[in-house]
């Protein structure tokens, strides 16, 4: 079987996997979300935490919730990497310096997962669980919680009620990301993921010296890692690890992971607003945009550009031999087209179009199809930003699901998506002015461009992954990522909640001859195109001074 129909024999799997969980999933999700009953366990937890799961909030107090949960997150999760060498079960590992601690904080709440520090050198047992994976959880949970309520908004009418963000945030871990998350872990103990609290031990010797390596509870982070689409990985070298992936089933499985939630929340938007269409319709614009980003990806690496190239296969350049360039691709675009961040190869060393294409999934605003969550109300959003162009057109004032778009939608449509784009450009403009930032870098020119615009463009975009080659343990960038992770994050869930007020307080518009129908093919190539010609006009000057530069001179 030649690679390429490997490659696509992949891609045809996996979808007919998610095509069969996306019915049932999507379903209990709606269910989870709209039901009036709470869970033994979770009335524990409530009395616990001090909170009414059946009040319910508007906007504003929905937003404390949020935000104050998350800050308290960080605050946890930075006091226990400081103290870690006071703790039991730390493998001797010293407390974590003050900078990558706040870095790393801001990452795992944030659920962006960025890392500059080696996992396997510096993290003990009780971090790793008791702090990284429950950000794990949590921190998705988070975001699905803002997606329902943005998805109340549109379904609800003449209140400003979103329902309780605590209710919200414990049903997501309780009912939908422990027991999915633990399913997956037996399923990838089984395949031969580790999963121990052994200390550091031998493997070998070898000329020069022997190798170390520690154990730890790899499979069931690893589970949460790509369900929660977080993308923190267990060792340094993340899904391209052996003991996290060691097989090309587990390479496929893990993309499964990441896309399941995401793709089954469509089907719940549909389910309540009450149009399955509709679910269908956003579904479709991601699947469109994911599809055409792999199958591009595909070309670009297997394409041969030269003898090495060409006895190779392709691209094989910083790529497992056991995944080879098709799951490598896969992998690489459904990681940057949500916000998951965990990587089985090395994009630093793709092809520059392919590195480009990478970058241009993040630059999307991670919406195809996103992550836990934040695909969907980014996704929202953007569809707002359609029907509102596609109302200019016709000189008809702008409606979606029966709301109208007016003034005041239209403007925190617009400050969500001009919020990551300033964050990016600022940030990546700053590191490349001032001296010392630049001696992070290992290559110069355009790829060495690149390295720095990829940093900030993950982390503003909670996505995570890194480009490799960025030496990002330094001072300037561990603050300046740990910055744009935390406004990157809540500076948009703010107009989301806002967006999702001003809807639930409408009267809902009834139907005419020249509302458009949104769940129509029409709509979905409306919506496409919107998001790309958003995005390129926002991306273009930087893509074309790093990605398209190297590129075109290849």
């Amino acid at each position: 079987m030649s690679p390429v129909l490997a490659g696509v024999l992949q891609m045809l799997a996996l979808m007919a996997a998610l095509a069969l969980a996306y019915i049932p999933l999507g379903t209990y999700l709606a269910k989870v979300y709209s039901s009036p009953k709470h869970l033994r366990i979770e009335k524990w937890i409530y009395k616990g935490i001090g909170a009414d799961p059946d009040t319910e909030m508007r906007w504003p107090a929905y937003l404390r919730g949020v935000l104050a949960f998350s800050l308290a997150g960080v605050l946890f999760l930075y006091l226990l990497q400081r103290l870690q060498g006071v703790l039991p079960g730390s493998l001797g590992f010293a407390a974590i310096d003050p900078d990558q601690a706040f870095n790393t904080a801001a990452s795992f709440v944030a659920n962006t997962n960025w890392q500059s520090y080696y996992g396997e050198q510096a993290m003990g047992h009780v971090v790793q669980t008791a702090g990284l994976a429950v950000q794990n959880f949590v921190s998705a949970a988070v975001g699905i919680a803002v997606a329902v309520a943005l998805v109340r908004g549109f379904a609800r009418s003449r209140t400003g009620e979103l329902g309780n963000f605590w209710a919200d945030l414990v049903r997501g871990v309780v009912r939908v990301l422990v027991p999915v998350a633990a399913l997956a872990a037996v399923v990838l103990v089984a395949c031969g993921v580790l999963q121990n609290f052994s200390g550091i031990h031998e493997v070998g010797q070898f000329t020069g010296g022997s190798q170390q390596w520690n154990g730890g509870a790899v499979a069931s982070q690893e589970a949460i890692k790509e369900l929660g689409t977080n993308g923190g990985g267990y060792f340094n070298a993340n899904s391209a690890h052996p003991f996290e992936n060691p097989t090309p089933f587990t390479n496929l499985f893990e993309i499964f992971l990441i896309l399941l939630i995401p793709v089954a929340l469509t089907r719940t938007f549909g389910l309540m607003v009450g149009s399955v269409r509709q679910g269908y319709a956003i579904l479709a614009t991601m699947g469109t945009i994911w599809v055409a980003f792999t199958a591009l990806m595909m070309w670009t690496e297997f394409a041969h550009q030269g003898p090495a190239l060409e006895i190779a296969g392709g691209a094989m350049e910083g790529k497992e031999l056991r995944f080879g360039i098709g799951g490598s691709s896969i992998f690489a675009v459904s990681t940057t087209l949500t916000s998951t961040g965990a990587v089985d190869s090395f994009h630093s060393s793709f092809t520059g179009l392919g590195g480009g294409i990478t970058l241009l999934g993040m630059m999307l605003g991670e919406i195809a199809p996103g992550g836990v969550g934040s695909g969907l109300y980014g996704m929202l959003v953007m569809a707002v930003i359609a029907v509102f162009i596609a109302g200019l057109m016709v000189g008809r004032t702008p409606e979606y699901l029966g709301k109208k778009i007016g003034t005041r939608e239209i403007k925190y449509a617009a400050c969500y998506i001009l919020i990551t784009p300033a964050l990016v450009l600022t940030f990546t403009a700053l590191a490349l002015a001032l001296p010392t930032p630049g001696n992070s870098m290992t290559n110069s020119g355009a790829h060495g461009f690149s390295e720095i615009l990829y940093a900030y463009t993950s982390a503003a975009n909670n996505n995570g992954s890194a480009f490799a080659g960025l030496n990002a343990d330094t001072q300037w960038f561990n603050t300046t990522l740990g910055l744009a992770m935390l406004l990157g994050r809540f500076l948009p869930m703010v107009f989301v909640l806002a967006l999702a007020g001003s809807l639930a307080g409408q009267q809902p518009v009834p139907a005419t001859a020249g509302t458009l129908r949104t769940e129509k093919p029409l709509f979905t190539g409306l919506l496409v195109g919107a998001i790309l010609i958003v995005t390129g006009l926002t991306y273009f000057p930087a893509l074309a001074l790093g990605p398209l530069a190297e590129g075109l001179a290849a």
